[in-house]
């Protein structure tokens, strides 16, 4: 385990497409596996090593936790904000986030264990102590025809070096090995009225910092009905 990795969950949205599928429950308390997505986001960075772990939720989400009693592993702290943009949960949760490198998932990108274990290590590879260390580590993977994806440019080497566009052969996965150097833009990105986490990561690119990506065999993004039956399957096989 690595001592220096914490951990952190983006769950603040309101998963607006997927609550018809899931009978209006928000996206965080969705079940796969006997566990909702929350708890299985949580369990798989604690066995990553990430240690502390804490979640942004948003208010609805925080009163039904309460009411369900749902017991979150040890260790995982909770933040109830209603934010307004996946960028300012992220720059919320930063307050929580110690110093260092911390391992970061979407609640809604569900992989199996074993990959999440290798992204984290190939990921903390990229941190030498003789060269010049990334300030980020993207997983990405192949497009599948998602909706709404965030193709990523990859070069030979593993560096990033373009997000967005419209059309690519991959696409962010929404897990994450990051420098708390990434928040040395907040202030600026908050005052340009960036507003959404891909916006940021872009705008880190612009700035200089260096990021590098890690493809991934096979990770769900959970929007929608559909998504659910295939992550239920991941979550099953593994």
């Amino acid at each position: 385990m690595d001592r220096g990795l914490s951990g952190a969950i983006l769950a603040a949205g309101k998963g607006e497409r997927l609550r018809g599928a899931a009978n209006g429950v928000p996206k965080p308390l969705v079940r796969i596996g006997g566990e909702t997505l929350l708890e299985h986001q949580a369990r798989l960075l604690a066995i990553a090593g990430a240690e502390p772990i804490n979640a942004i939720v948003n208010s609805e989400t925080a009163r039904l936790i309460q009411e369900a009693r749902l017991n979150l592993p040890s260790g995982v702290g909770i933040i109830v904000r209603d934010t307004p943009n996946s960028m300012e949960s992220l720059l919320v949760l930063s307050e929580r986030i110690p110093s260092g490198r911390f391992l970061l998932t979407t609640v809604d990108a569900v992989l199996g264990v074993a990959e999440l274990q290798r992204f984290v290590k190939v990921a903390l590879g990229h941190y030498p102590p003789s060269a010049v260390s990334p300030d980020g580590v993207l997983g990405v993977v192949a497009w599948r025809g998602d909706k709404h994806p965030l193709f990523a440019e990859v070069a030979a080497n593993g560096e990033l070096t373009r997000l967005g566009g419209s059309e690519g052969k991959l696409v962010t996965a929404g897990v994450y090995v990051f420098s708390t150097r990434i928040f040395e833009f907040a202030a600026e990105a908050r005052s340009l009225g960036l507003n959404a986490l891909r916006h940021y990561l872009g705008f880190l690119i612009e700035k200089g910092m260096k990021l590098a990506a890690v493809e991934l065999s096979e990770v769900v993004d959970v929007d929608e009905g559909d998504d659910l039956l295939a992550a239920q399957a991941l979550v099953c096989r593994d």
